[in-house]
């Protein structure tokens, strides 16, 4: 069988999720096509995974279109991430019985004109699917909403941590205890609490709101620093917004040690306007870490009693929460504890591998015997 996945810009969370199913697939004897922009080769190593890789752009143009038909003409069955990617790959499958499955990952946000914009670019591509796996509850009963012909949960595992970093959860206690106190150091948070969020720096991550909350937790002592691993459009007027007010807060950029700075945090913090399967959200339980978190779209299904939920724009609830928090570490034992009971009823990358792998082939014996 040959499946071609299709991904757009990619969120982090998408990207991830192709490299291991790409992985999954290939061990199974599957053979798989990535086609992405090219920058998405360098951040996911799709070939490492045993994929073959075609650099296509996200765009919608008549001649991406084309080289897109071009890449799925010898496909199975196409695998779109995404709205977007799944509406160009209806485009080049256009005429063509091959079927079409999309993961849909996260709900765009929009309002006024947009809104309207948005709600057709839904319409389309789950319209367009034969089947829609929705990441989580809330978007399976959204696709259905949009007219999808079959709309099912399909989980997005968290993969395990690439190779060649440390991991802290399997090092002896000696060592991980090292690693933390290494990487607290590195920060500036010896003697201080850690907070950590990691998230791309845009308006719907809720970053203003946490930037809110840093400023009440100036009067906690020893005063709290928090640190935001992750890059984007909101960067400078967000640091201006640090640098104006003195907030305890440091902008990282993109890290590639993220799950080690969020081992070594006391509290991760997840401001989101919506998500579905947070990677932070799922990171912070399995690594341990007392989790703060919206309750917003997926999160609560995916957490359940194993993290403290706010309101989406409460600072005031956010920001209390956190200090209790920080001043209650036997609550925080037990959060940690739950996060960890929670992950072993996760779907592993295996179970999700197999789940996607039926699907393909029952989506593949109904066009065989279509044609025969």
């Amino acid at each position: 069988m040959h499946v071609v996945h299709v991904l757009g810009n990619g969120s982090s969370g998408s990207g991830v999720h192709v490299r291991s199913l790409a992985a999954g697939l290939v061990a199974r004897g599957v053979r798989v096509t990535v086609c992405a922009p090219r920058r998405a080769l360098d951040s996911y190593d799709f070939t490492g995974a045993g994929a073959h890789f075609a650099a296509v752009a996200s765009r919608s143009d008549p001649a991406t279109v084309a080289a897109l038909r071009a890449v799925c003409a010898g496909a199975d069955v196409v695998h779109a991430h995404g709205l977007r990617a799944a509406a160009r790959a209806a485009l080049a499958l256009s005429g063509s019985t091959v079927p079409l499955v999309l993961t849909w990952h996260r709900r765009p946000h929009a309002e006024g004109v947009r809104a309207a914009a948005v709600r057709l670019l839904e319409r389309r591509a789950v319209r367009a699917a034969d089947i829609v796996l929705g990441a989580s509850t809330e978007l399976v009963d959204r696709a259905r909403g949009r007219g999808a012909r079959d709309a099912r949960l399909g989980p997005v595992a968290l993969p395990g941590f690439p190779t060649g970093r440390h991991d802290v959860l399997t090092s002896p206690a000696e060592d991980g205890d090292l690693l933390r106190h290494k990487a607290r150091a590195d920060l500036g948070a010896v003697e201080r609490p850690l907070l950590i969020a990691v998230a791309r720096l845009e308006r719907r991550q809720g970053l203003e709101l946490l930037l809110d909350a840093a400023r009440e937790w100036r009067a906690i002592d020893p005063q709290p620093l928090l640190v935001v691993a992750g890059e984007g459009p909101a960067r400078v007027p967000l640091q201006r917004r640090i640098d104006a007010e003195n907030l305890p807060v440091r902008l990282l950029g993109r890290r590639d040690d993220a799950a080690e700075l969020l081992a070594a945090a006391d509290v991760a913090i997840l401001a989101s306007r919506w998500e579905a399967r947070s990677l932070l959200v799922q990171e912070a339980l399995r690594t341990g870490v007392p989790l703060v978190a919206t309750a917003v779209g997926g999160v609560p299904e995916l957490v359940g009693d194993a993290a403290e939920l706010v309101p989406y724009g409460s600072v005031a609830e956010l920001a209390a929460t956190v200090r209790s928090l920080l001043a209650d570490p036997e609550r925080r034992a037990r959060l940690a504890a739950r996060g960890q009971a929670r992950v072993a009823g996760w779907s592993t990358e295996d179970d999700t591998v197999v789940q996607v792998l039926s699907v393909y082939d029952e989506l593949f014996g109904a066009a065989h015997a279509l044609s025969g």
